[in-house]
């Protein structure tokens, strides 16, 4: 009896590393990670194939594309009724023809249109951003409709709370997303601030449904009355504002106030949002109002996640870098490009091209900042000028190339916007917010500390073994 069950488990255990085995070789792209896996299936019984199921497997892009089948995607005709009134692609000037291959790869991978006729104005930490933010919302009249990964109800939090309320009661639709996960890091939680009120607010993906670290909504929108939008990388915290929070905890970060014909693009991301969580579909016509030119802006939205058929940011990205003839400059608090982003890095450094990336000397996120430094020394060695700012965090997330170009919004340049979350950018054509984003630029390497190979050969030996052991996590984190 004890031979046969030794004989079962053997066979037991043989059957899961060639069952483990036989998927990482048919559904691993890389042919790298398919031998990865594919000797730790073989070699280390019952470890090996449970190590793979939990972190080879990609459930991530097969939860959320499930989810899209089910109700995250419905056809525009029924979902947005009064956003029909659609136009052709704007036309790109010829004075910048080398970018018409970024536009078409744009028009390919993203369903909204390159719209003409955008204002889109840069905010400068939360001094800026919050009271035009909270002067728009007094100024609605007809709806407001509000999406963050965090919403801190308390300090300016609270007077985002009594604005909106304000709102709800003298008659105006107010509706709010917040992140399931982002709400964790709130003092003081949203739905309890706003109890009682008018006001609808709804968690994006609850924890009852699961509990995911990924698939969290990173979206950060404002749009009152369908015609004047906020959006960018700022949360609602008192970490934004100097007057509320010591220098060693303050972000310094950018957001933007947008209007023109883009808006009814957020507006439609909002949408597909709300009903996502609700099932809900917003159908007024009020929502979609016909919009004037306000500005030169020539702007896509573009909103990405793990239940698209593409990764369009990466695509993005990627197809800016293959197109940039002078300049690209990069600032991001989370670096953590997987071996293609970097390969395209180094190809434009090495045709010539001004790479300048710009990152936080000090990481709220310590294991990022590691897994990060272990990447630096091939970038600079192929010519990419990386920088450190010095504290406070800078939080910001901006992309410009060649004094016309710009990709702003919500995601990093890591796995886990490009990869993991849903995220929300625009693309921008315009020279006067280039020029203003490259100043912005400048004064952030005034004083910053540039990154030398000699500097991180210099790195002690425990703090090399560190940086690369988190590096193994990279497509994690």
């Amino acid at each position: 009896m004890d031979h046969l069950l030794q004989i079962l488990l053997l066979v037991g255990l043989v059957t899961m590393s060639l069952f483990a085995a036989g998927h990482a070789l048919l559904y691993k792209r890389d042919s790298r990670a398919a031998l990865g896996w594919l000797a730790i299936n073989l070699t280390i019984p019952l470890l090996g194939p449970f190590l793979y199921w939990c972190l080879g497997v990609n459930r991530i892009s097969r939860r959320a594309r499930r989810w899209n089948k089910d109700r995250r995607i419905i056809s525009g005709a029924v979902l947005h009724p009064y956003e029909e009134r659609e136009v052709e692609s704007a036309e790109l000037p010829a004075s910048i023809g080398h970018l018409r291959e970024l536009r078409v790869l744009g028009d390919r991978i993203v369903k909204t249109h390159l719209r003409f006729g955008n204002l889109i104005k840069p905010l400068l930490e939360g001094d800026q951003a919050y009271p035009e933010m909270l002067e728009a919302i007094q100024a609605a009249r007809k709806n407001i409709n509000f999406c963050s990964y965090i919403f801190d109800a308390d300090g300016i939090g609270a007077e985002f709370v009594t604005q909106l309320k304000a709102a709800a009661e003298r008659g105006v639709e107010v509706r709010i997303i917040v992140d399931a996960m982002g709400e964790k890091y709130s003092s003081v939680k949203l739905r309890k601030a706003l109890a009682g009120s008018k006001v609808q607010v709804r968690r994006f993906l609850p924890f009852r449904h699961g509990f995911y670290i990924n698939l969290r909504n990173h979206r950060k929108l404002l749009i009152v009355d369908g015609s004047n939008a906020f959006t960018g990388g700022m949360n609602i915290r008192n970490n934004q504002l100097p007057f509320f929070t010591a220098h060693k905890y303050l972000f310094k970060d950018m957001h933007f106030h947008v209007s023109g014909p883009i808006v009814s693009d957020l507006q439609r991301v909002f949408i597909e949002d709300w009903f996502f969580v609700t099932g809900e579909k917003l159908e007024d016509p009020s929502f979609f109002p016909e919009i004037a030119k306000q500005g030169e802006a020539i702007s896509r939205c573009v909103a990405d996640g793990p239940d698209r058929e593409y990764r369009k940011l990466e695509l993005i990205i990627m197809g800016a870098l293959s197109c940039s003839e002078k300049s690209v400059y990069i600032m991001t608090p989370y670096f953590v490009p997987d071996r293609s982003m970097v390969a395209a890095l180094i190809i434009a450094a090495l045709r010539g091209v001004d790479i300048t990336i710009v990152l936080p000397e000090k990481n709220n996120l310590p294991f990022v900042h590691w897994a990060t430094r272990a990447l630096l020394g091939e970038l600079i060695a192929n010519g990419v000028n990386i920088y450190y700012q010095r504290p406070p965090f800078v939080h910001t997330k901006l992309l410009v190339m060649d004094d016309i170009w710009a990709l702003i919004g919500s995601a990093n340049l890591d796995p886990r916007s490009l990869r993991l979350n849903f995220e929300l950018n625009l693309t921008v054509f315009d020279r006067e917010l280039v020029k203003e984003l490259k100043i912005y630029f400048d004064n952030a390497l005034f004083g910053a500390q540039k990154i030398t190979l000699q500097g991180l050969h210099q790195r002690t030996l425990p703090v090399k073994l560190l940086d690369n052991f988190a590096r193994l996590f990279s497509p994690y984190l």
